[in-house]
């Protein structure tokens, strides 16, 4: 299957119910009225989107409308295609020119963080390059097995240590390793939930401090991971994280088991972060670098073409 043709799958569920439901109601009109967009402003809600990114979203349809003098309902949506490609187009891409470079994954516990570190792992191996990853989410129990199994899977090198030892500990220990074995890139694991916020987001800049001091010229991306199926709940934990502490992007997992995919919009709308990676499946190879062209064309084109 090629990679569009995933992700179009992935969006089934979206597709079938969110968009679907567009195109019934467009569907249903003659013309383009404000009834029409007060309809679709509430079908976008309905869809994770969101209130203030569907309000957008309808007011600069409002616009295109009147100055392209479309007339026909059926145009709304190549225009919401078109949009869609706009909105969520821009810093979509990963900057990891440097030797060693570092990805810091971040996101609380259930969301498929160590799923999506394997996946990463096993991508970027797939590519050539000399992956380590650090097993630096020593709080949990059995984090750190879990993610050997990872490390087994993408064929990659894993550094750890005891569970509860210090994460920057480990975080240095990978690094230092990544030095002495010419690594091109190192994963860095964190903990999904500690005591309390604070605990959570003080070890997060601690680990950044460790990274910074070690590799002050390299680049690095910190990769917040968030489940799609959540809905509006994964823009507000975007939010809590994107106060706290820097975020370059998102990975986006389980956008195959939900009718939410509309979160995306209101994730790159609503917080200027933009998705990086999408998670449409099971399999090793199904999370997918995030492309808003074919997203957009994946989301509103029809089953059958």
């Amino acid at each position: 299957m090629g990679l569009f043709h995933k992700i179009k799958d992935g969006l089934k569920k979206t597709r079938e119910s969110v968009v679907g439901q567009i195109d019934s109601m467009l569907k249903g009109f003659t013309k383009i009225d404000e009834e029409l967009f007060e309809e679709l402003e509430e079908l976008l809600v309905m869809g994770d989107v969101g209130v203030a990114t569907a309000e957008k979203i309808c007011d600069e349809l409002r616009g295109r409308v009147k100055s392209k003098g479309i007339t026909d309902p059926s145009q709304i949506m190549i225009e919401l295609q078109s949009l869609s490609w706009e909105m969520l187009t821009g810093g979509n891409e990963m900057i990891l020119n440097s030797k060693p470079s570092v990805i810091l994954i971040i996101g609380v516990n259930g969301v498929g963080k160590t799923t999506s570190i394997g996946k990463l792992a096993n991508f970027y191996s797939k590519q050539g390059k000399k992956v380590i990853l650090a097993a630096a989410d020593t709080f949990r129990a059995a984090a750190i097995d879990q993610l050997k199994v990872w490390a087994d899977r993408a064929d990659v090198d894993i550094i750890c240590q005891d569970e509860g030892s210090d994460p920057a500990a480990v975080v240095f220990d990978a690094i230092s390793a990544a030095k002495a074995r010419g690594a091109d890139l190192v994963i860095v694991d964190t903990a999904g939930r500690l005591h309390n916020k604070k605990n959570l987001m003080d070890e997060l800049s601690k680990i950044r401090r460790i990274i910074d001091r070690e590799l002050p010229d390299a680049d690095k991306e910190s990769l917040l991971v968030l489940d799609a199926t959540t809905g509006q709940n994964a823009v507000n934990q975007a939010n809590e994280f994107a106060k706290a502490t820097g975020i370059t992007g998102i990975i986006l997992t389980k956008l195959d088991g939900t009718a939410k995919g509309g979160v995306v919009l209101a994730i790159k709308d609503g917080l200027g972060i933009p998705v990086k990676f999408i998670g449409v499946g099971e399999q090793l190879d199904d999370l997918q670098p995030f492309d808003a062209d074919d997203f957009s064309l994946a989301l509103f084109s029809a089953d059958e073409s």
